[in-house]
């Protein structure tokens, strides 16, 4: 299954917004084909420069073999893309006259898949993303819990021979481990690395990734924000160190697969307003905002264990999705988050897309 050529490089270090695609199930919590393929093509119409699947908000379960999703997911996934792509009927401008966004064949939409496990399993998921057309891996390093960094690194440079290599630095409340500026200093050494995502939800572990690439001078290594706690602050902040500066260009984001439509809006704006000698300081305002709408979306309150429904239930209260399902039946959403999300999209309208959802549900779900 091939997927359009186009420079992955470039399209990365231009900023792109990336949503964690969430995997569609029904009220048994059986895979929905048909409400997959709807988010996938929300995603799409809204604008986004890429997917990533088969990662977190995907479930990680997907991989058991009771559920043998993970190839089923990512071969629909890579089909969706480059099918709505191809559709006439969605060549006509599918949001604002102020924001349109047209689909083509050549449009550049980065395909990212989720690789998980040790050496042999992540070399398959990387071995099978590549067949079906994928253009990168982000890597996770969940399964090396207790191995020196030395030796990770050694793993992330194996499996970067066969796909290129997103690395993923997830915060340790939810199954990440911490990694030191030695570490990335060693990862960014290996030549097929094409981007890192940064979400350890810290301040300090965040700049040691972004010293580590300035240090080892790959220019060509796109910084990603995955910090949902900080999106705004981490896409305007200019880093600077050693004479160097460097933006994070960029989001691949779990708080990006709702609304998305107006998170591809709010990347463009950031953009702007990167350019421009002063900041203005509502940017502080609105990221306060979009925190604390993450807050809601990922249950922050009780120790992010609602994370995954948190998204589902906007998506079914927009009626892409059926259901809040998790394959876990013990994963649902916690007590007064609902309350918190009806919350959020009450006080802050402008991060809502409801409007658009409503506006092309109808040929999503066809």
């Amino acid at each position: 299954m091939s997927a359009p050529s186009f420079n992955l490089r470039s399209h990365l270090l231009a900023g792109q917004a990336i949503p964690a695609l969430p995997l569609a199930l029904d009220r048994r919590r059986r895979w929905s084909e048909r409400r997959q393929r709807a988010v996938m093509r929300y995603y799409l119409d809204a604008g986004v420069g890429g997917v990533a699947v088969g990662v977190h908000s995907t479930q990680f379960e997907i991989r058991e073999k009771k559920h043998g999703l993970y190839a089923p997911v990512l071969a629909l996934a890579a089909e969706t893309m480059t099918d709505w792509l191809a559709r006439p009927a969605v060549q006509s401008a599918i949001r604002t006259p102020q924001s349109p966004i047209r689909n083509s064949p050549s449009r550049p939409v980065a395909r990212i898949a989720g690789l998980c496990g040790r050496t042999p399993q992540a070399v398959a998921e990387a071995e099978l993303s590549a067949s079906l057309g994928y253009h990168a891996g982000l890597l996770s390093l969940g399964a090396w819990a207790k191995d020196d960094e030395r030796t990770i690194a050694r793993h992330c440079a194996t499996v970067a021979k066969t796909i290129p290599l997103i690395g993923f630095y997830l915060q340790t409340a939810v199954g990440g481990r911490a990694l030191s500026y030695r570490f990335w200093r060693m990862f960014a050494e290996i030549p097929n690395v094409v981007a890192i995502k940064m979400a350890p939800f810290n301040r300090y572990q965040t700049f040691d990734v972004v010293r580590a690439v300035m240090d080892s001078g790959r220019e060509d290594i796109a910084l990603y924000t995955g910090n949902d706690d900080n999106i705004i602050v981490d896409l305007l902040t200019p880093f600077h160190h050693a004479g160097k500066t460097r933006h994070i260009v960029g989001g691949l984001l779990g708080q990006w697969g709702v609304w998305t439509e107006r998170a591809v809006a709010l990347l463009a704006e950031i953009k702007k307003a990167r350019a421009k000698t002063k900041l203005d300081t509502s940017w502080l305002t609105r990221n306060a905002a979009l925190t604390d709408v993450n807050a809601a979306v990922f249950d922050a309150a009780n120790g992010f264990a609602g994370c995954v429904p948190g998204i589902h239930e906007i998506l079914r209260r927009q009626g892409i999705f059926e259901t809040t399902a998790c394959l876990n039946p013990h994963e649902k959403l916690s007590p007064g988050q609902a309350a918190e999300l009806t919350r959020v999209a009450k006080a802050y309208p402008w991060l809502v897309d409801d409007t658009f959802v409503a506006k092309n549900l109808h040929r999503w779900l066809s």
